[in-house]
Protein backbone atom coordinates (compact mmCIF):
# COMPACT_ATOMS: atom_id res chain seq x y z
CA UNK A 1 0.00 0.00 0.00
CA UNK A 2 2.76 2.55 0.66
CA UNK A 3 3.64 2.54 -2.83
CA UNK A 4 0.06 4.42 -3.40
CA UNK A 5 0.28 6.29 -0.57
CA UNK A 6 3.96 7.97 -1.93
CA UNK A 7 1.78 7.98 -5.62
CA UNK A 8 -1.18 10.68 -3.69
CA UNK A 9 1.74 12.15 -1.18
CA UNK A 10 3.52 13.15 -4.73
CA UNK A 11 0.31 14.27 -6.54
CA UNK A 12 -0.99 16.23 -3.39
CA UNK A 13 2.30 18.19 -3.39
CA UNK A 14 1.21 19.59 -6.70
CA UNK A 15 -2.84 19.66 -6.03
CA UNK A 16 -5.10 22.38 -5.10
CA UNK A 17 -7.39 20.70 -3.35
CA UNK A 18 -5.29 17.25 -1.81
CA UNK A 19 -6.41 13.73 -2.75
CA UNK A 20 -7.88 11.46 -0.20
CA UNK A 21 -7.61 7.19 -0.41
CA UNK A 22 -10.59 7.96 2.44
CA UNK A 23 -13.12 9.87 -0.09
CA UNK A 24 -14.67 7.61 -2.47
CA UNK A 25 -14.83 10.09 -5.35
CA UNK A 26 -11.22 11.32 -4.27
CA UNK A 27 -10.22 7.44 -5.36
CA UNK A 28 -12.47 7.52 -8.57
CA UNK A 29 -9.86 10.89 -9.17
CA UNK A 30 -6.89 8.95 -8.85
CA UNK A 31 -7.77 6.30 -10.75
CA UNK A 32 -8.32 8.72 -13.44
CA UNK A 33 -4.39 10.17 -12.66
CA UNK A 34 -2.68 6.62 -13.09
CA UNK A 35 -4.58 6.42 -16.22
CA UNK A 36 -3.52 9.59 -17.26
CA UNK A 37 0.04 8.90 -16.03
CA UNK A 38 -0.09 5.06 -18.38
CA UNK A 39 -0.89 6.72 -21.56
CA UNK A 40 1.67 6.14 -24.05
CA UNK A 41 2.66 10.03 -24.12
CA UNK A 42 3.36 10.52 -19.95
CA UNK A 43 3.86 7.05 -19.72
CA UNK A 44 7.13 7.53 -22.10
CA UNK A 45 7.65 11.63 -21.44
CA UNK A 46 7.50 11.84 -24.98
CA UNK A 47 9.74 9.78 -26.12
CA UNK A 48 12.38 11.32 -23.95
CA UNK A 49 12.79 8.54 -21.33
CA UNK A 50 15.12 5.54 -21.50
CA UNK A 51 13.33 1.95 -22.34
CA UNK A 52 14.81 0.97 -18.53
CA UNK A 53 13.27 3.88 -16.77
CA UNK A 54 9.94 3.74 -19.09
CA UNK A 55 9.64 -0.20 -17.77
CA UNK A 56 10.19 1.35 -13.82
CA UNK A 57 7.07 4.13 -14.28
CA UNK A 58 5.14 1.67 -15.52
CA UNK A 59 5.88 -1.22 -13.04
CA UNK A 60 5.15 1.76 -10.22
CA UNK A 61 1.81 2.98 -11.77
CA UNK A 62 0.81 -0.83 -12.73
CA UNK A 63 1.58 -1.69 -8.85
CA UNK A 64 -0.15 1.52 -7.28
CA UNK A 65 -3.32 1.02 -9.80
CA UNK A 66 -3.38 -2.92 -8.66
CA UNK A 67 -3.18 -1.34 -4.93
CA UNK A 68 -6.45 1.02 -5.38
CA UNK A 69 -8.34 -1.65 -7.01
CA UNK A 70 -7.19 -3.99 -3.52
CA UNK A 71 -9.03 -0.84 -1.95
CA UNK A 72 -11.76 0.18 -3.89
CA UNK A 73 -12.98 -2.40 -6.53
CA UNK A 74 -15.65 -0.39 -7.87
CA UNK A 75 -13.00 2.28 -9.37
CA UNK A 76 -11.88 1.74 -13.08
CA UNK A 77 -9.36 1.90 -15.33
CA UNK A 78 -8.93 2.19 -18.66
CA UNK A 79 -4.92 1.92 -19.30
CA UNK A 80 -4.33 -1.24 -16.75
Amino acid sequence: MQTLIDYVAQKNAWARRPLDLNNAEDRKRIASSIDADLSPENLTCDGELTRSQVQAKYKRLTHCAAQLKMLDPTVEFYEY
